[in-house]
This record gives structure tokens, sequence and C-alpha cells, in this order.
């Protein structure tokens, strides 16, 4: 597969279009930097992308950018999702909103819910892979996805208005209105989206005759952002989004349950302040951000002979604060910042059944981090040379330290090849550390090392491609480990990971046909004296342990623009996977292929107002991300854009 797709690259002189070498993006050094001047691994998800996708969610898109996997991005919506990239486990990807990190602390594993995420109140998407934690601390052992949201017009003294409507199969209903504008020195942005949907069975029904009822689901989303020009080269930033979805659960794999219901909020605040001129950037950011997970279970209908009833919430605060500089002297440019972030959670669960009621006693902890960084780059002709560090001090475990260094050398004016070194690390969680019942408060960060070797091919106007080699080794990972003498369990340092990979993507563009193919190859390993449970062995042992994560995955996509016209075909094929089975082998789930259709026509009587067809899963395969669990059959979505 991969010598076809290297032929077909090849063949086709793949991926980019005029503006790639000038393209500006910001993740990979904390500052607008042009593509061509990183050795760094960025794939971007753009505006055209985002604005053609059909009322796809978050998930979706980001399943076909190469190297990242988003089990049940095709499952109903509202299903638990989360972003892996190169095989990482979840809360090894750290999510950004506008360069900031976002966390869910009452998480075990500290990841944030992206369904709570609008893809309407999103500018573009950038992908930084490998290891991180130089500039952005905990959970960036993998790679970081910096979700970029929208800005506000540009027009002055005249506000811009952009709104969409689309409708669907299992009764999925979506809109969105925003209004924009600039005003003397204010400019401001209010931007809502909503989506309902009567969905269908989140878990498979086997046998097809148990009658499993439909999930629904409700989603409203909300942005304000205000922005003051404090002086000629400053600007004050206010922002606040906030985040709701109601959906129905089923109990378990192959399981129905039809009173369980998730009831998930978010609210985000922040402030900042950015002065730039010429050569010198100053940035100050504040940042709270509140979670709350509610699940309750009435039970008139009883899935399982155990339980009648269950309640439970989780919430979960986040502090961020700020403080970067940046400077460009001659060859050299300077980045110099520390941040602090402190994570608190408050927990409760009640049940009861049979044997009486059922309540563990609640959860509520912090801890702190603060983190100076710095990173210097060098430039000279066609050389780039960066290395940085960051020292995070924990107030549970102290002190650890990561590094970065990326040298990249343009060999020939269309050919760029880097090298990359990292390390990263990913803090032991509030629930790992504090659960009365499974915390170890002398739990250590897991720590990973990782390698890229990358070739990148660019041709002016027409052709770009990248093919890039990964391999990424994690020490003292946090496993949980059980013991069946004593019924008891506690999460202990106690594996090693490693994972290898290769990724090529590629895109070519002829006048107004674009072809983008991207392959990813991905393996990995977990090492140690325990098993998949945690329970303790003997001796030493290793297994494969990517589940859910295709060895294989191509994504291709064709798209042609005639006139006020446009079209695209995509489809995505994905190898056999694994799930794990507790205490049982794990499961294979067969390879799929899926297609893809989405037309699009420009009302040129009506400015700016659109029409689009979407049509999802063309040939109607029947497939899981997610073993148990309902992936979308044949779907279509029809709506108008403004």
């Amino acid at each position: 597969m991969i010598t076809s797709l290297l032929f077909l690259s090849t063949l086709l002189h793949a991926q980019q279009d005029s503006s790639y070498l000038q393209e500006v993006i910001v993740t990979a050094n904390k500052y607008e930097k042009k593509q061509s001047q990183t050795g760094k691994v960025v794939s971007v998800i753009s505006n055209e992308m985002l604005r053609q996708s059909g009322g796809r969610s978050l998930g979706e898109l980001l399943n076909q950018v190469v190297g990242v996997t988003v089990p049940g991005a095709n499952n109903n919506l509202g299903s638990n999702q989360t972003i892996n990239i190169r095989g990482g486990s979840a809360g090894n990807t750290l999510i950004l909103l506008d360069g900031i990190p976002v966390n869910d602390p009452s998480v075990i594993s500290n990841y944030f819910d992206i369904n709570l995420l609008s893809v309407d109140q999103i500018e573009r998407i950038e992908i930084l892979k490998g290891g991180q934690s130089t500039l952005y601390g905990s959970d960036a052992v993998a790679g970081v996805v910096n979700i970029i949201s929208r800005k506000a017009a540009p027009d002055k003294n005249k506000p811009t208005i952009n709104a969409s409507l689309s409708g669907g199969h299992f009764g999925t209903l979506r809109s969105s209105f925003g209004i924009s504008g600039q005003q003397n020195k204010f400019d401001y942005l209010l931007q809502t989206s909503a989506i309902t949907s009567r969905g269908f069975s989140a878990a498979t029904d086997s046998t097809k005759t148990a009658g499993f009822d439909k999930d629904n689901y409700r989603q409203q989303t909300a942005r304000i952002q205000i922005g003051y020009k404090t002086g000629a080269y400053s600007k004050m930033m206010l922002h606040h989004l906030m985040s709701r979805y109601k959906t129905a659960l089923d109990a378990a794999a192959f399981v129905d349950e039809k009173d369980f219901v998730s009831n998930n909020t978010n609210q985000l605040s922040g402030i900042g302040w950015r002065f730039k001129k010429e050569n010198t950037l100053w940035q100050i950011n504040y940042q709270y951000n509140q979670v709350m997970r509610a699940y309750l279970d009435d039970s008139t209908y009883r899935s399982s002979p155990f339980v009648n009833y269950t309640k439970s919430s989780y919430k979960g605060i986040t502090h961020f604060a700020e403080l970067y500089f940046a400077k460009q002297v001659g060859d050299l440019e300077l980045l110099a910042g520390a941040d602090y972030r402190q994570h608190k959670t408050q927990q409760h669960y009640w049940s009861t059944g049979p044997w009486g009621p059922y309540a563990p006693p609640d959860l509520s902890a912090s801890f702190d981090q603060l983190s100076p960084y710095a990173s210097l780059i060098y430039t000279r002709g066609k050389l780039i040379l960066e290395g940085g560090g960051r020292l995070n001090y924990h107030s549970e475990y102290g002190t650890n330290l990561t590094y970065t260094f990326n040298p990249s050398i343009r060999i020939t004016t269309n050919t760029k090849v880097f090298a990359n070194l990292y390390s990263a690390f990913k803090a032991p969680t509030l629930y790992q550390l504090f659960d009365p019942g499974a915390g170890n408060t002398n739990l250590l960060p897991e720590k990973g090392s990782i390698q890229e070797l990358g070739i990148e091919w660019t041709s002016h106007k027409f052709f770009s491609a990248r093919m890039v080699g990964f391999n990424r080794n994690s020490q003292s990972t946090i496993i949980y480990s059980y013991s069946p003498a004593t019924w008891s369990g506690q999460y202990i340092n106690a594996s090693a990971q490693h994972n290898y990979g290769l990724e090529v993507e590629s895109k070519l563009k002829i006048k107004t046909l674009t072809i983008r193919a991207n392959y990813a190859f991905t393996d990995g390993r977990i090492a140690g004296r325990y098993s998949g449970t945690g329970i303790e062995l003997t001796k030493d042992t290793s297994y494969f342990n990517l589940y859910r994560i295709p060895k294989h995955a191509l994504n291709i996509s064709a798209a042609y623009t005639r006139g006020d016209w446009t079209f695209s075909v995509s489809g995505r094929a994905a190898s056999k996977r694994q799930e794990f089975i507790y205490g049982a082998t794990p499961a294979e789930m067969p390879a799929y292929i899926t297609v893809d259709l989405y037309g699009e026509y420009r009302i040129p009587q009506l400015k700016g107002l659109r029409v689009f067809a979407d049509l999802r899963n063309l040939t109607n395969t029947r497939y899981e991300e997610l073993r148990g669990y309902t992936a979308r059959p044949f779907t279509m979505m029809v709506g108008v854009l403004l």
C-alpha cells in the first residue's frame, strides 16, 4: 500500500496550492510563522475545508488527517470520542482553543470532550505532531490540536452576518447564526449554533430483532468575543464560550438502555492582551474553564439485574495564566515565557440495587503546575535550527524537564529535509492521584522520547508532499493494577510504551481540480510485568495494545470547481483493528472502506448564499469503529450557507 501511494503521489505530483509556501501557521512556535520556515510537522484543516464540511462533526474532520484517528467519530451523535495521534492513548493529545490548553480534570485521563465544540465556531484547525511539551506542557506527548475560533469580520462600521441551516437523515437539524464587525477601536463577534437529532441506537443490536431504541442528541453553543485596541500596536480581547449537550446513552456494547441520560455543559471565559511591533511580541492570557457532566439512569427500564438507579456528577475546573515574549534579532528568534495551571475536580456517585445503596466517598481534589519555558531559532540561509526546554514544577511530584531540537535544511529550492527530537510528559491526573479507592499520591509523570525524520517536496502552484517516519518511547506509563486476592487496585507507574510508523501525504492542484491523498502506518507495543487487565505476572511481557487504531489508514479526496458549482468525492480505508476485551483475547474488527460525495452551488443573484448536499457512506457499508456500537449507515444532509 505504501508503494502504491508513493507511486500515486509521484504520478499526480500531489499536494499543495499556490499559497503553500507562504501559508502562515501559529501553533509550531506560538506566534505567526510561514509553514516553509519550520521543520515541525503541521497539518492544517483550512477555513475552506470547514465551510465545505456539510455539517460534519469535529471528530469526522480530524479523522481525515494523516496519522489521526478518532474512534467513534462516525457513531451516533454524542458518542464518546478521543483524539488519537500516531496511536497515542486518550489524554496524550492536548487540545488547544486559540493556543490555550483546554482539559476536563474530572476525566480519568484529563481529555476534553470535543462534543462540546461546534464546527460552526471554528476558523481553522492546526494539528502539530510530535512531543510538544516544551511549548505546551503536560499531555502534549503525541501532539496538539489547535482549534482556532472564528474572528470578527474586517469590515468597518458595517456588520457582517453568517448563517446556515441544514437537515437530513435521523431527524438531524443543524443551524448557526453569527454577526461580527468593527466600530472605531472595538471589534465584536457573536456566534451561535444548535444541533438536534433523533439519532439511531448507539449500541449494536446483534440480533436485529431486539428493538433497540434511538438515542437522541441536542447541542447548543454560543460564543461572544470583544476586542479593543489599547494602542497602535496593542489589543485586548475578551471572550466567553458556553456549550452544552444532552444525549441518551446505551448501557454498554450490544446492550440497550432506554432511560440513561447524560447532560454536559462547558463554560469558558478568558481575557488576553497582545502587543506586536515589528519583530517584538508580548502576550498575556488568562482563561477559566468549567466542565460539568451529570448522568442519570432512573431505571424504569433495567438493562442490568444489579442496579436499579444511578446518579452521578463530575465537575472539572481549570485556571490557566500565561505570559510570553518573542523577539527576532538578525538570524535569531527568541521565545521565553511561563504558564501557571490549576486543576480542580469534585465528583459524586450514588446507586442502588437489590443489595442496597452504593455510595463511594466523594472526590474533591486539586493540584498546581508552574512552568517556565524558552526556545531559540537560528536561521542561516537554507538551514534552520530550533531548540528549547521547559522546567515544570508540579505541586505533588516535584519537577521534571523537557526539551526539543528541530533542525531542517532546504537541500534544493523544492526539497526540505528535517529531523525532530522531542521529550514530552503527561502528569498524573487528579483521579489517578487522589481517588479514595484507586489513587496513588506517589505517582510520577509519564515521560516520552520522540524522534521524527522526514522530507518535504513543494512545487510552486501545483504540488507538495511530505513523508515522515516517527518513533515514540514512553516510560513510567500509568496503569491500573488489580489484585484478585484482595479485590482491590491502584494506579502505578509500571509499563513502557513503544509506537512507531510512517506517514505520507500529498496534494495536486491543477486549475480548479484538487486531489488529496494521505496514508498512515501505525504500530506499537506495551511492555511490563502486568497484563492488559492490570494483574501482575511472573515475568515481563509485551503485547500489541493500539486498540481501535488501524495499522493502515488511507484517505483520498478529489474536489472540482466549475463556475458556481463545486463537487468533491472522498474515501477512507481502514485496516483491521483490535478491541480490548477484559479477561479475554482481544476481538478483531474487520477492515472497511467508506465513500462520501459533496456538492455545492453558489447562487450568483444572492451574494454569498450557497446550497449544498452531503452524502456520506454512499455504499451503506456496515462496519464498527467501536466494537458493539453502531457506525453511521448511509446518510444525507442538505442545506444552505450564508
